[in-house]
């Protein structure tokens, strides 16, 4: 029986596979690019069985082989992008698996041995109001079911991020991108001024900005900086880890840019008395998400409170063991 995949684009050197996702997002893109030395994959997506047979149909499509792959490109280490990269690794022989180091160190604290993060997530959210009984009920048992979507672990290789990284027949320039996650990676080639932005710029959704304890103490500001340095490129193509790639990239960045402006400026509507991040996620998001998606609310909604402290614009005090936070009088 032939299965009917729907991948995406497809231009003489790349290949965009639509990688399927048990959540709302739906899909991950994952790109092949042709070069006479072999077959890049960048982003293989999450492992689900799934997910198996739309990289087998595609292979059959095209008329691939595992074989036929030279190497596997990690843009960042989330679960939707690092998790098949074990499964192609040994298909393929033994591949090199590409990542940041940053990145791969977050691996080992989310799915390495006893993962750590997990029970440092859980009491940063506790702390910050989210009931004990919905983190230990919820949110711990849905985190540690990811480590089945990222299993087999591959052995990686890190990216030298002072030169050039060839994929396919052309040479990509690696720069870190931090903000959505520690150690993310674009590929910009100069000559096509086309990029490989996996979650750093998405275009029609915003990339999740989270705070994640022991990695960067102000990601908002490392993501916003991070968008006015990549804002310096002149991009004709984007090739996005979401949605469909786009070209008016420079626009885009600066919409990021914009939006959390606005959203900065709505948090502080919102603190009309001292309130702790739960309380703000659900003032901002609603109560009507899955624990998945309160996971990445809660997150963001830190990360934008940890902005507004660092600007001095809000002051945390704690009561009970909670975090609270209002405006500093001097901005009433």
């Amino acid at each position: 029986m032939t299965m009917e995949i729907n991948n995406g684009i497809e231009t003489p050197t790349i290949i965009q596979v639509k990688i399927p996702l048990p959540f709302p997002l739906r899909w991950v893109n994952s790109y092949i690019i042709r070069g006479q030395a072999g077959l890049t994959v960048i982003d293989p997506g999450l492992h689900t069985e799934e997910a198996e047979r739309v990289w087998q149909a595609t292979l059959d499509e095209y008329g691939f082989q595992f074989s036929d792959f030279e190497q596997i490109v990690l843009t960042h280490h989330h679960p939707d992008h690092y998790g098949m990269a074990g499964w192609f690794q040994e298909r393929c022989g033994g591949i090199p698996v590409w990542i940041s180091e940053v990145g791969y160190e977050q691996v080992q604290r989310l799915w390495g041995e006893d993962q750590p993060l997990t029970a440092e997530i859980a009491t940063l959210f506790i702390r910050h109001g989210m009931d004990k009984a919905l983190v230990e009920d919820q949110l711990i048992p849905h985190m540690m079911k990811f480590v089945e979507w990222v299993t087999p672990a591959p052995q990686v290789s890190f990216i030298a991020l002072d030169q050039l990284f060839r994929m396919g027949d052309r040479m990509y320039k690696p720069f870190v991108t931090p903000g959505h996650a520690a150690g993310h990676i674009c590929f910009y080639e100069e000559s096509s001024k086309e990029i490989f932005c996996g979650d750093h710029v998405l275009p029609q959704i915003t990339p999740n900005v989270s705070y994640i304890p022991g990695v960067d103490e102000n990601p908002l500001l490392s993501f916003l900086v991070s968008l006015e340095q990549i804002n310096q490129f002149e991009v004709n193509r984007a090739y996005p880890g979401h949605r469909e790639p786009f070209n008016s990239f420079n626009q885009r960045v600066e919409e990021l840019i914009m939006h959390h402006e606005d959203r900065l400026d709505k948090l502080m509507i919102l603190l009309d008395q001292p309130k702790h991040v739960y309380q703000l996620c659900v003032d901002f998001f609603g109560q009507n998400l899955s624990i998945h998606q309160m996971r990445f609310a809660m997150a963001e909604t830190l990360a934008h409170v940890i902005y507004l402290q660092e600007k001095s614009r809000i002051v945390e005090s704690i009561h009970e063991g909670i975090c609270y936070y209002s405006i500093l009088e001097s901005r009433l």
